[in-house]
C-alpha cells in the first residue's frame, strides 16, 4: 500500500492515497466489508457493537434515528443483521442509497415521517445527505467519517429541518488508535485555524507527505484490544 504511494506522483499518487484510506476505513467499520468473507456481522466490529447498544436505548425510548454511512457494502451488511437483532422492534429498517428510485425514496421518507414508520433509517451519506426532511428522527449517527465537516453537517441537518421541536443528539463513530482518530484530530485543528475550506473535500489528505501518511496509517496502542 505504501509502496504504491511512494512510487507514484501527481494524480496517480492522490488516487492511491484515497484508495488506501478507503480500505482502512472499511476495516474500521467491519473486516467483512473489505474481505467479503460472508462472516457473521456481530461481535467482530466495535462500531457494530456500539451501534447495537445505542439502538437499544433509542428503541426503548420510542425515538427514531438516522444512521449515515458512505459505504453501501457496510449498509448492506447492517440491514439484515439489525433486522435479526431487533426483530419486531425495528419494524422493517429503511435503507436509502444512490440506486433508490425517486418514487421509492419519497415513499420511504413519508413512511419514516409518519407515526407508524420504521424507527431506524439507514442512509448513504451522499444519497441522503441533502434535500430530505427527516425531522421524525431525534438521533443521528455517523457510522464513518467523510472527513469534510460540511458534508457531514449537511447530512445531520436532515433532522434539524423546520418542524423539529426536539433536541437532536448527534454521534460520530471513530475507531480509537486508527487513521480515523488521527484524521479527526487533524480536522479539529484545521477547523480551529479556519483552514479547512468547504470545497476541499477529502483532497487535502492526498497532499500529506509520505512520512505523515505512515504516521496516519500506523495503529496506535489504543487500537489493540485486550
Amino acid at each position: 500500500m505504501m509502496e504504491k504511494i511512494e512510487n507514484t506522483e501527481g494524480i496517480e499518487r492522490r488516487g492511491n492515497v484515497l484508495a488506501a484510506m478507503a480500505k482502512l476505513k472499511q476495516v474500521c467499520n467491519h473486516p467483512a466489508q473489505l474481505l467479503h468473507d460472508r462472516s457473521p456481522v456481530g461481535r467482530r466490529s466495535g462500531k457494530v457493537i456500539r451501534l447495537e447498544e445505542i439502538l437499544e436505548e433509542i428503541l426503548a425510548e420510542g425515538d427514531r434515528v438516522l444512521c449515515f454511512t458512505q459505504f453501501t457494502e457496510f449498509a448492506e451488511l447492517l440491514v439484515p443483521h439489525l433486522a435479526a437483532r431487533f426483530g419486531r422492534a425495528a419494524r422493517d429498517i429503511a435503507y436509502l442509497h444512490g440506486g433508490t428510485p425517486r418514487k421509492r425514496r419519497d415513499e420511504m421518507v413519508a413512511r419514516f415521517q409518519s407515526g407508524d414508520g420504521p424507527p431506524i433509517f439507514l442512509l448513504s451519506l451522499k444519497a441522503g445527505g441533502t434535500g430530505l426532511n427527516l425531522t421524525a428522527a431525534n438521533h443521528v449517527v455517523h457510522l464513518d467519517r467523510w472527513w469534510n465537516p460540511a458534508v457531514e453537517n449537511q447530512a445531520t441537518d436532515r433532522a434539524f429541518r423546520i418542524g423539529q421541536r426536539r433536541t437532536v443528539q448527534v454521534r460520530k463513530f471513530i475507531c480509537t488508535g486508527t487513521l480515523e482518530e488521527k484524521i479527526d484530530e487533524m480536522i479539529e485543528e484545521k477547523k480551529a485555524l479556519a483552514d479547512l475550506v468547504v470545497t476541499d473535500g477529502e483532497g487535502w489528505l492526498t497532499e500529506l507527505s509520505t512520512r505523515d501518511l505512515r504516521e496516519v496509517f500506523a495503529l496506535s496502542e489504543g487500537a489493540v484490544g485486550e
